[in-house]
């Protein structure tokens, strides 16, 4: 039971930042979802990382 606890005070604390973060590029706040599970934010670290080198090319 403690072990479901940290990982849900865990996972609040870094979807909420998310839920801001995805906006500013282009995302759905939606896909914050994903960062529940380890391989969905591993691919919304690589989606945002590509968007910013984009962002950053303009």
């Amino acid at each position: 039971m403690t072990e479901f606890v940290v990982w849900a005070l865990f996972t609040v604390a870094t979807v909420i930042p998310m839920l801001k973060l995805l906006p500013h590029f282009g995302l759905q706040k939606a896909w914050a979802a994903l960062w529940v599970l380890p391989v969905g934010a591993l691919i919304l670290l690589w989606v945002m990382a590509m968007k910013l080198q984009d962002m950053e090319r303009r």
